[in-house]
């Protein structure tokens, strides 16, 4: 023991003299590598789930919506802010939906300060200052100079459960991302895990890259996030996950998407609104395994429906906001056409499994009704460690250029025989605008109920691209899943076409 007790010494002497050399330990700093989070939610994960704390004092604890805005970050206070560098970060209070406490650190010198909690930090507005205590933070936004070299946009946020969003230069938020979906759609109801601590490393001079450590936990599982984050013409986060399950999960969700969609051209049946459309995303963009790529338009149903597309090793998939123009939209206020499309590029091994699509019936534009995720084939099995990679691209369009055309829009309306549903699409770019100036390409649609009719592929001059339409004669169906595909030879000039229409 005596031995023992005196190696230890002499390494914690040396350890201490080596580190006292570079940086000196404030009291409250501890050590930090690249894999301090990943054990941290390993041992977590062989306890009992804990909630977080969500106890708050006074009129904090009952703050409605608007009280809740009030409270503002003071931008004097921004960390890095008086040091000029990349990037800044500002905090969230705690209140209204975002109670849980999160716990926040600036990582430097391979140290991990914890950020203190200071009500000089925020703007109250008409509310009392609360009493000084440390409660904690809600989340954090991050802020650069995208758009301007001059001025310092929000790039970033990570505010409730483990929601997060960003966008890309010249773009405005839309669409969520979470670290991690479970049962979402389960009849047994959904579970949302909750990032309980972040570690930002602190930016470097002249590099356009912050790296953000989280601590993910919830009752099924824990798990350890690294994001890589570089903004730009398209914001670009690196992913590594580790997953540690408290017991077996067969309804996990990776990479989870959040939109919303209301109407469209497609389907805007029943919706009084002055604009052509509403929505954050208009569709699912899938490049499979064995090389297709698969558009689904998105959809409103009146009833809860979930399509899984099943894959093996999925090149991306992802959200997109097709449409770029403001008469697609023609709102001066949302400015739909300027929301991110987002989309997944697994890096490495993904197996077996499928890209589920989760569409909730909304009546409004104010509520997320689209998930969509992958999820592996086999359960993720209590005790296990399961790593994924990923690049999530905030853009206007999945990154590449394809070399088959793009389906930019879908409308249907009644069509001139009584009882069918004329479907009208248009295609362009890639490999249409090399076609032959008397190319006759094939349009190929089939249903699994009901009747197709009159499929018909044109010349569109207008757009440069091509018009595809069809008929369907749904019969006594009250739901058809539709293909179509554009072919030239046997092979596809355009991204294929899925659908389920309902009645």
């Amino acid at each position: 023991m005596l031995a023992a007790l005196s190696l230890s010494t002499v390494l914690m002497a040396e350890e201490t003299a080596h580190f006292s050399e570079a940086h000196a330990a404030a009291p409250d700093e501890t050590r930090f590598d690249p894999g301090t989070v990943r054990e941290q939610a390993r041992a977590m994960a062989q306890q009992a789930y804990k909630a977080p704390p969500e106890s708050l004092p006074g009129p904090l604890a009952e703050l409605t919506y608007d009280q809740y805005r009030d409270i503002r970050y003071r931008p004097a206070q921004a960390l890095w802010r008086a040091e000029g560098l990349p990037f800044q970060m500002q905090l969230f209070h705690r209140g209204f939906l975002y109670k849980p406490r999160i716990d926040m650190f600036e990582v430097s010198g391979g140290m991990a300060r914890p950020i203190r909690y200071n009500t000089e930090m925020f703007d109250f507005q008409n509310m009392p200052r609360p009493a000084q205590e440390d409660m904690g933070f809600a989340g954090f936004r991050l802020h650069g100079p995208i758009n301007r070299n001059d001025y310092y946009d929000e790039i970033c946020a990570f505010l409730g459960a483990s929601y997060f969003r960003a966008v890309a230069r010249g773009q405005i938020y839309g669409l969520s991302a979470r670290g991690l979906a479970v049962g979402t759609g389960d009849p047994k109801g959904e579970e949302f895990p909750v990032f309980r601590g972040f570690w930002i490393e602190r930016p470097r001079e002249g590099v356009n890259y912050i790296t953000v450590h989280a601590l993910l936990d919830s009752p099924s599982c824990t798990a350890a996030f690294r994001f890589g984050i570089r903004p730009g013409r398209s914001t670009v986060f690196d992913v590594e996950a580790t997953i540690f399950p408290r017991a077996d999960i067969a309804t996990v969700g990776i990479a989870p998407l959040t939109s919303m969609f209301w109407f469209s051209p497609l389907n805007r049946s029943g919706r009084d609104d002055w604009r052509p459309a509403v929505h954050d995303s208009d569709g699912l963009l899938i490049f499979t395994g064995r090389g297709e790529r698969i558009w689904r338009p998105l959809n409103n149903p009146r009833d809860l429906q979930m399509s899984a597309f099943g894959d093996v090793n999925p090149r991306g998939f992802g959200l997109m906001q097709r449409r770029r123009d403001f008469a697609s939209y023609e709102d001066l206020e949302a400015r739909y056409e300027k929301r991110p499309s987002l989309w997944i590029e697994p890096i490495g091994d993904w197996g077996e499994g499928a890209v589920q699509l989760v569409e909730i019936p909304t009546t409004g534009e104010i509520h997320d009704n689209i998930v969509a995720f992958w999820r592996p084939k086999e359960p993720l099995k209590a005790k296990g460690e399961y790593r994924y990679t990923f690049r999530l691209h905030w853009t206007d369009e999945a990154p590449g250029s394809p070399e088959i055309g793009r389906l930019m829009s879908t409308r249907s309306g009644a069509s001139w025989t009584q009882g069918g549903r004329l479907f009208v699409i248009d295609a362009q770019g890639g490999a249409l605008d090399n076609l032959a100036a008397d190319a006759k390409p094939e349009l190929i649609v089939t249903a699994n109920r009901g009747e197709v009719r009159n499929p018909v592929a044109q010349r569109n001059p207008e757009s440069g691209g091509w018009r595809l339409s069809f008929d369907l004669f749904p019969g006594d169906a009250r739901e058809v899943e539709l293909r179509a595909e554009l072919k030239v030879g046997g092979e596809a000039v355009a991204e294929t076409l899925l659908y389920r229409w309902t009645a």
